[in-house]
């Protein structure tokens, strides 16, 4: 299960994973799917898309994931009301953060991948460049995704059409595992969500699952569900003591729609309790669509960068993306848990930007606005004021906007012509009016 969840904050039903998450196309996009999405969600999905900024060079005509060629005019079209990736997006798939040995990201996969091969020599195999592209069904349909879950909007969840989608998580591809009889593996790759602008939230992110499947011989005369959930609280506790040492720990009954019973993994690291992941019994119906009737499984999901983080003492999300070598430098194949030593920080700008919202208007949507604009340059969008005109009937926001660079001081010259771009796309994309 693909790194359990949306943003867990969010009340309604979650998916694995967090950032700070399906069948191999057969060309290079391809996937049809049963979905289709209506109309207004198709609508808003073009509100909040700026497809060029200043701050976002020209994408690469093309990107290659495990050997497959991805190029550009598949996955941005300006002109398709049903898509809505933008360059800033795209120019990220190909990256594979988690497969390079001395970034804290393939550190981190490396030391959960030896503590899998360790305690299960030659069972868990691995899969490091599935294409992030996926079809609706295999995102949403195939791990039993509710109709009505807020992950399927277009507001959360990046489009390239109708019936294809960047996953939103690693469990995407939990059914093909199965159907090409796999029954012990781990999944690790990079998703895509449609987010906030802070230290801990990016447009893109990585996550891993894991899956394990138990033949009734296995559990003999024990009950297959407590089985596997006994087994699986007791590899995932011998997890968490690799990467966090002897530390206290607690399970969390909580709610995926592809597992039951559902548990969220937290230990007490640093003076507070942690989510460290999501895991669960996988739902029946998942097995039985994909031939493994007659069996029981466990999946599990977390976000890469979210423990990254906390190990590293990385504070910044956006400092995973950079090729400073101040930062890189820093960091050895091995070595988890080396402690990021900052380099000069320097200052902040802050702009504030007030309108008044109309139906339409969402926050993802002024984020993506931001990011299309400014990139990684926009350190944080927050919402610093609210108030209804009772005579007229209109809600008022007001965003500051902080902007700052990773390796220089940024000119007033510059932050002030970006800030004139946001101020006009956000009038103009998402139709709101201007204080």
């Amino acid at each position: 299960m693909a790194a359990m969840s949306l943003r867990m904050s969010v009340i309604t039903p979650k998916l694995f994973g967090k950032s700070s998450a399906c069948p191999k196309p057969s060309s290079s996009l391809a996937m049809s799917a049963n979905f289709e999405c209506g109309r207004t969600q198709r609508q808003s999905l073009s509100l909040g898309v700026e497809r060029r900024g200043c701050a976002t060079a020209a994408a690469a005509a093309s990107a290659s994931v495990g050997g497959l060629t991805i190029s550009r005019d598949e996955v941005v079209r300006e002109d398709d009301p049903t898509n809505n990736v933008p360059d800033s997006v795209f120019s990220k798939i190909g990256m594979q953060l988690h497969t390079r040995e001395n970034h804290p990201l393939g550190i981190l996969k490396n030391a959960i991948y030896g503590y899998f091969d360790e305690t299960f020599p030659d069972l868990f195999k691995k899969f490091d460049s599935l294409s992030p592209i996926v079809s609706v069904k295999a995102n949403f349909d195939d791990v039993l995704t509710p109709p009505d879950h807020v992950i399927r909007s277009y507001n959360d969840t990046y489009y390239v059409n109708a019936d294809t989608v960047l996953r939103c998580h690693t469990s995407a591809h939990q059914a093909e595992m199965l159907r090409e009889g796999h029954t012990h593996f781990l999944v690790t790759g990079d998703v895509y969500r449609r987010d906030a602008i802070d230290a801990t939230h990016y447009p893109v992110f990585h996550q891993m699952e894991g899956f394990r499947v138990f033949s009734p011989s296995e559990w003999g005369s024990e009950d297959g569900t407590a089985f596997a959930a006994q087994d699986l609280k007791r590899t995932l506790e011998g997890l968490a003591r690799r990467l966090f040492g002897e530390v206290e720990m607690r399970w969390v009954d909580c709610y995926f729609p592809f597992t039951e019973p559902s548990f969220e993994l937290e230990i007490f690291f640093q003076g507070k309790w942690m989510e460290v992941l999501g895991c669960g019994v996988t739902e029946q119906a998942i097995l039985n669509n994909n031939g493994r009737d007659g069996t029981v499984a466990w999946a599990f999901g977390l976000g890469l960068e979210r423990l990254a983080m906390v190990l590293f003492d990385i504070p910044d999300i956006r400092l995973f993306w950079t090729n400073d070598s101040r930062f890189t430098s820093q960091f050895k194949s091995g070595q988890l848990g080396a402690k990021f030593k900052p380099y000069s920080k320097y200052p902040p700008c802050y702009k504030d930007i007030s309108f008044w919202i109309s139906d339409q208007f969402t926050e993802n949507n002024l984020c993506e606005v931001v990011r299309g604009i400014a990139g990684d340059l926009a350190e944080e969008v927050v919402l610093i004021d609210e108030f209804t005109n009772p005579k007229k009937g209109k809600t008022s926001h007001c965003y500051r906007i902080a902007y700052r660079s990773m390796e220089r001081s940024l000119t007033d010259e510059e932050i002030n012509e970006l800030q004139v771009q946001v101020r006009e796309q956000v009038e103009s994309k998402l139709k709101v009016t201007l204080r």
